[in-house]
């Protein structure tokens, strides 16, 4: 090992420590995992640690920029989710890339082929690995073909998965309770930050409203998020209308795409359906509205609710994930009772009625979500690395030969 790993602590940089992302999605794929992983790696890269990628190859044959190696396999479609593709199992390519680059810790971000053969591998070449929960699996799998058949399946796989790792880290101190009942070990919490400066309600911007039809005291009402079964969009289908029933002036504006656009478009032809949207753009949707509503119930965390309240948003979620941890329900936001959809409609129709309700909460949010801060976040996470390292180099002097 070239250097041993250095806590935050310690405020030096980890020169010459090496970190493996192992990932079947990444940059520019748009998800939660991308996000999460694009500021871990530029955090590490910030405090000088080699980060090393290992992932399927993209379309477009391209590789991942400040990376110090990279190794991509053959990328396997996943049947009836488009963009998003599973690695090979190469585990004679990972063995040779890790004999020749060896990494001080691997994060294992996901549980597909890929994944599993970089945990056999590691734990063959006696490399320490953590894993994530980023992929509520289990939900997941009601709405797509292959998850359907292994469902089953999947519950005891994830666990055996984890508990093979030295710790499996989640964004919330309620998916690790869940998880913990369900029989994982070790697990730690591992939040997810925020830029504060990037979405912000000084990025509202009139001309944008003004294409939206909207005047500064029309109602808008925005959804971020891929539009597929997953994600509930039936749900906010639903709540749409409802609101548009009551307030025929009001705009609603759906940023993302996915497999269930065209028959929302179709559904709701009095929306705007803004498709993809990133950077500067999407900090000014988002601080261009009013109301967020997110019915999702498949999220381990869901960084567009955090995003949402940064800009100044009065969000409608159900009480898990982010929402249920960060929203004080009546006060920054409100809240459903899970699996109570008459009660996110309810409460969205609420705040709606009320423009200086969803202004004052709009406010408050901001100020809830002030904290969150991503460099602490990947402070935290190399926390977490120098600790499997620890465990391991334990685990050596006290079996000579491992």
């Amino acid at each position: 090992m070239d250097k041993p790993l250095l806590s935050s602590a310690d405020n030096q940089p980890g020169s010459r420590a090496r970190i493996a992302f192992v990932s079947e999605t990444w940059l520019p794929e748009i998800n939660g995992v991308t996000h999460t992983l694009h500021h871990l790696s530029q955090h590490l890269i910030e405090r000088g640690y080699r980060v090393q990628l290992v992932r399927p190859r993209p379309e477009d044959h391209t590789t991942a920029p400040m990376m110090s190696e990279e190794l991509q396999v053959r990328a396997i479609p996943i049947p009836d989710y488009d963009g998003v593709s599973m690695g090979m199992p190469a585990s004679r390519q990972l063995r040779h890339f890790w004999k020749t680059h060896r990494p001080d810790v691997i994060y294992i971000a996901t549980e597909g082929p890929l994944g599993l053969a970089a945990l056999r591998v590691a734990r063959r070449l006696k490399i320490p690995v953590i894993s994530g929960y980023h992929t509520n699996f289990d939900q997941y799998s009601r709405y797509y073909i292959l998850l359907q058949m292994l469902r089953p399946l999947v519950r005891p796989f994830l666990k055996r998965f984890h508990n093979r790792t030295l710790m499996t880290l989640v964004p919330t101190q309620g998916q690790a309770c869940t998880l913990t009942n369900q029989g994982y070990g070790n697990i730690q919490v591992l939040g997810r930050g925020l830029d504060c400066q990037q979405f912000s309600p000084d990025k509202r911007s009139q001309v944008l409203r003004h294409e939206w039809n909207a005047s500064p005291k029309t109602p808008v009402v925005m959804h971020v998020g891929r539009l597929a079964a997953e994600k509930n969009i039936e749900l906010l289908e639903r709540a749409l209308n409802t609101l548009r029933k009551h307030h025929p002036e009001l705009r609603a504006v759906l940023v993302g795409d996915g497999p269930l656009r065209a028959q929302l478009e179709e559904r709701l032809p009095w929306a705007i359906f803004a498709g993809f949207q990133r950077g500067e753009s999407l900090t000014r949707y988002y601080a261009s509205a009013d109301m967020f509503l997110f019915p999702s119930l498949s999220e381990t965390f869901g960084n567009v609710v955090t995003e949402a309240m940064a800009s100044g948003l009065a969000v409608v979620a159900f009480d898990y994930a982010a929402a249920g941890e960060i929203i004080e329900d009546g006060l920054d936001g409100k809240l459903a009772p899970v699996g109570d959809p008459d009660a996110f409609i309810a409460a969205a129709l609420t705040l709606s009625n009320d423009m200086a309700l969803v202004e004052q909460m709009g406010k408050a949010a901001r100020e809830r979500v002030l904290a969150l801060e991503w460099p602490r976040i990947g402070d935290t996470f190399i926390e977490y690395l120098a600790q499997a390292q620890e465990v391991t180099d334990a685990r050596r002097a006290r079996v000579p030969g491992i």
